[in-house]
């Protein structure tokens, strides 16, 4: 056993002299940072040099060994402990003042041993090596006190001296270390994470089907293994990006090591390297999770996870819409007006959120001076318009003004709520006034004939809109979509008109038909028809006819979007 420790003394004191001590590298000058640089500006500089000396992208010599040096920086200044002590001492571990060590010192980065010295309870045979609770290796026992120095890596992944595997069991160098012994010597605790404000969340299978799977909300993930390639360059990436869209965005990492049904479903099933998903909605009304494969900047990161925000707003003419009235569900309808070329990031982002509580519209205009802004009772942009189920529109808010993403969207979430809360208010007295008079029965549509003829479409009237049927299933349809129409008060915020709502029977009225056309119109078993009286001119609606269809061509018929013909005689009715 003497013999042993002997050899082990001759080692240690005869063939470290003969090493290199040369200095490390200072963290600061690697990154290109100020000593006084924030844990924002240390990210970022990590963030653009990882990316740019990684050796996934960069295959020029002695690119590994500057992406060593580079995350070797990070992972002592991003560790506010490991930082200080680099400030105090020239490296990341503290001063080794241990009792009972016979330790030299640190001075400007280098570490000092001494090959002996009368240490508390030392003595012949008697702990040459130990381990005290820091994970320091000390050595006591008598003899020679000659000092050595070395420089050591500091994680360094080149591997210090590359002898790690010689000391690997004195100085620390556990199975499986990457740092190659001396690169981990005295062990390293966890780096800690500088807080930023969009958080990285710890993503389980539980959490992922509770808190993301149709939610409404885009994430973006990093799925990962321990030991991934790339981990922290992307994860430093993503914070950029979740920043960046913060309120459109959150973002979260899964450790496939533990959650294999998640990453399962991403078609994961091994790899060394982390890669990126963005749970999307772009495809359909439910979310699934697409792969980014694009170059690893923040700027193209951020396109690609625009791009797959929702897209449950639907984007409309506004010179001819009008609100749906066929609304099932009874939802309340939102409407953006925005001078956008494309529907703005936090209307997609609430269209997601919202999707099952509201329908969501939205449409370009170049200035409030449009003639129809005012029609709207818009003032300014951007503005929101709603209706709610009773058919009255309202002007939620206009010349909407926010500072940021997160604030616009929290400013809107605001609004669509209270809306919500007052669509509720009236559909429940709408309901209340309807269980109270059972009996009172909506305004039927007037058939035409001629006795009523001069009432309902004679020249006071400004707009007479038809519904021409054949069939009673067809007179049922067009009678409800034209009661409908006629409650709206959108396509009848005209100043100085008058619209009346009619139906027509062709079969009894074929001659009043052809004073339109010549055929009569035969071959449709309905259609509308929306006559100027004063002007004996008229446009017909032939085809498509939902509800949605027929409030377009109403709206469109009065704000003078429409193309109309002159009748061909004088309307005769039977």
């Amino acid at each position: 056993m003497v013999r042993r420790i002997l050899l082990v003394s001759f080692v240690v004191l005869n063939v470290l002299p003969l090493f290199d001590a040369s200095k490390p590298q200072d963290p600061y000058k690697v990154l290109g940072v100020d000593k006084n640089a924030s844990q924002r500006d240390i990210k970022k500089a990590f963030h653009k040099l990882s990316l740019q000396y990684h050796p996934d992208k960069n295959k020029a010599k002695g690119a590994q060994e500057k992406f060593a040096e580079i995350n070797n920086a990070y992972e002592i200044l991003s560790d506010e402990e490991k930082r200080k002590n680099y400030d105090l001492y020239g490296h990341d571990t503290p001063n080794p003042g241990f009792e009972n060590s016979n330790f030299g010192g640190n001075r400007d980065g280098y570490t000092y041993f001494t090959s002996g010295g009368a240490g508390a309870g030392a003595g012949p045979g008697r702990n040459f090596f130990r381990s005290d609770q820091s994970g320091w290796q000390s050595m006591g026992g008598q003899g020679n006190t000659k000092t050595y120095s070395f420089s050591f890596g500091g994680g360094d992944p080149s591997g210090g001296f590359g002898f790690g595997d010689i000391f690997s069991n004195f100085f620390g160098g556990a199975s499986g270390d990457q740092s190659g012994g001396f690169g981990n010597f005295g062990g390293s605790k966890p780096n800690s994470r500088p807080a930023t404000t969009a958080e990285i969340v710890d993503v389980t299978s539980q959490y992922f089907n509770k808190q993301i799977v149709d939610k409404g909300m885009t994430w973006l993930l990093i799925f990962f293994t321990p030991g991934s390639r790339q981990y922290l360059s992307l994860e430093t990436l993503v914070e950029d990006v979740a920043n960046s869209l913060d309120g459109a965005l959150k973002a979260g990492k899964i450790n496939c090591a533990n959650e294999k049904s998640v990453c399962q479903k991403a078609g994961l099933t091994g790899g060394r390297s982390a890669r990126l998903y963005v749970y999307s909605y772009t495809s359909s009304d439910k979310g699934s999770l697409v792969e980014y494969t694009g170059d690893y900047t923040a700027k193209n990161l951020k396109a690609f996870c625009q791009e797959h925000l929702p897209r449950f707003s639907k984007r409309v003419d506004i010179s001819q819409f009008v609100f749906p009235s066929n609304n099932v569900e009874n939802l309340p309808q939102v409407l953006l007006l925005s001078t956008k070329k494309d529907t703005p990031v936090m209307w997609r982002a609430l269209s997601g959120l919202y999707r099952k509580r509201f329908l969501f519209y939205d449409a370009q205009v170049h200035d409030a001076s449009n003639p129809i802004m005012k029609r709207l009772g818009v003032t300014s942009l951007p503005a929101v318009i709603g209706r709610t189920v009773d058919g009255k529109e309202h002007v939620i808010r206009a010349g909407i003004s926010v500072k940021d993403l997160k604030s616009g969207i929290d400013e809107l979430k605001s609004l669509l709520e209270s809306f919500e809360k007052k669509n509720k208010k009236v559909a429940a007295s709408h309901k209340s006034k309807k269980q109270s008079q059972p009996d009172q029965q909506e305004t039927p549509v007037p058939v035409l004939s001629a006795s009523n003829f001069d009432n309902v479409c004679g020249e006071k009237v400004a707009v007479c809109v038809i519904g021409v049927f054949r069939s009673s299933k067809s007179r049922e349809m067009l009678e409800k979509i034209l009661a409908e129409i006629s409650q709206k008060t959108l396509v009848r915020r005209q100043s100085g008109s008058s619209v009346k709502y009619a139906l027509l029977d062709a079969n009894k009225q074929s001659a009043f038909l052809s004073s339109f056309d010549k055929s009569g119109y035969k071959s449709y078993d309905k259609l509308i028809v929306a006559y100027k009286p004063r002007k004996g001119r008229f446009a017909t609606l032939t085809q498509n006819l939902t509800m949605e269809e027929a409030e377009k061509f109403v709206g469109s018929v009065l704000n003078g979007d429409v193309q109309f013909s002159n009748v061909r005689q004088k309307l005769v009715l039977r």
